[in-house]
């Protein structure tokens, strides 16, 4: 029964075909926006790292809100757990972190950007950090180095360009990579620079330094809570990312499910239509089946299986589409606490799964209710009516 229904799609190819379409939009329409979440998520969360500590101020929960003091730095650079440089001096970087505006490249309109002062430590603390062209930024001086990622996204800043932070000229000397993480979404330039010009001296917003094992973070963390003078929060690099990304991933994909299921609703009715229609124009064809020995269920099975393959074929056109439509897109948004991310669009196995189940849903409920019609005809009136 299923093969012959398969066989007669022929004739009822445009209405075939449209339904094929519907679903087929609306598994893009996810895929897209499952696709943007993840990409984003693996941007920022896959950019920590276990063995070094993020060391904010309590409650802060991000850079932007939070205010390290120069007394709290050295308490921190005398903690527990912090692997030492050769010398002796304890691994740790404590920074600033500001935001200032840019222009989108492709929209031309203005965007926070995050832009960090680092001292000689700050690099060597971040994993995979190469500079691609140019070179580092010379101490004392307004010189800015720029995320590959950003630089791509936002005008002014290639190499040998100045721009204007706070009414101060600033020349991009180099451009960096970072394995394509969330750091490539910044701009780095000397801190004690920084903190003259933002009149931040003496202040900080955030203290990374390297643990001697992912594990010491806990007697780092026992030390802030000990010490009345600090009551800092302590957390791994890897999961301060998680934390920040799960909010704006967790945005993206409440906009996309919401509007995929709604877009699922008009597939569905389209589904039906193409059913009902096809039930009733082989009404004779499935009456004459029955009447030489095809059960009711075998009719209700092919009817039902033409629908899911359908709704499949529908759904395989949407993850191809958006494949080759946005896998790898480059966009930047607002991260969490973050200024503007940069990042790029990756779809998964995982999320290609995720849009074949919902066309496969799409099939099932579009082709049950003609199936049980075509299941329960009357053969006499299906041949004589």
């Amino acid at each position: 029964m299923t093969a012959i229904n398969l066989r007669s799609l022929p004739k009822r190819l445009w209405l075939s075909l449209a339904t094929v379409v519907a679903v087929g939009l609306v598994v893009m329409v996810l895929l897209t926006f499952l696709a943007m979440a993840n990409g984003f998520q693996r941007t920022i969360a896959g950019s920590g790292a276990e063995d070094i500590a993020v060391v904010l101020r309590g409650g802060s929960r991000a850079e932007l809100n939070s205010v390290v003091s120069l007394d709290q730095v050295r308490l921190i650079e005398d903690g527990p757990g912090i692997a030492k440089r050769a010398d002796g001096k304890p691994q740790t970087s404590a920074e600033l972190y500001v935001t200032v505006d840019g222009i989108k490249r492709s929209t031309r309109t203005k965007a926070n950007l995050p832009l960090r002062g680092l001292g000689p430590q700050g690099p060597a603390l971040r994993q995979g950090i190469v500079i691609t062209a140019g070179r580092m930024f010379n101490p004392g001086s307004n010189e800015i180095i720029v995320g590959r990622a950003l630089g791509g996204e936002f005008e002014g800043f290639d190499l040998g360009q100045t721009v204007a932070f706070n009414n101060t000229r600033w020349t991009v000397v180099g451009i960096f990579s970072a394995e394509a993480g969330v750091f490539e979404s910044e701009i780095w330039a000397d801190l004690p620079v920084l903190q003259s010009l933002f009149k931040r001296t003496g202040a900080f917003q955030v203290v990374r330094a390297r643990l001697t094992m992912p594990a010491s973070i806990e007697a780092l963390r026992s030390y802030s809570d000990g010490d009345p003078r600090l009551k800092l929060d302590v957390m791994s690099e890897a999961d301060y990312f998680a934390q920040q990304a799960s909010s704006t991933a967790d945005l993206i994909q409440k906009l996309g499910w919401p509007l995929a299921i709604a877009m699922a609703f008009g597939s569905l009715a389209g589904a039906l239509n193409t059913m009902y229609s096809s039930v009733a124009a082989r009404a004779s064809e499935i009456a004459t089946l029955r009447a030489i020995g095809f059960g009711g269920f075998s009719t209700f099975v092919g009817t039902l299986v033409e629908s899911m393959i359908l709704a499949s074929f529908g759904g395989v056109l949407g993850a191809a589409a958006t494949y080759l439509m946005f896998d790898g897109f480059t966009a930047s948004t607002v991260g969490g606490n973050f200024g503007q991310v940069v990042f790029h669009f990756e779809l998964s196995l995982r999320v290609i799964g995720q849009g074949l189940l919902l066309a496969l849903a799409v099939g099932l409920l579009g082709g049950l209710f003609p199936a049980m019609r075509a299941a329960r005809m009357p053969i006499v009136a299906a041949l004589y009516g």
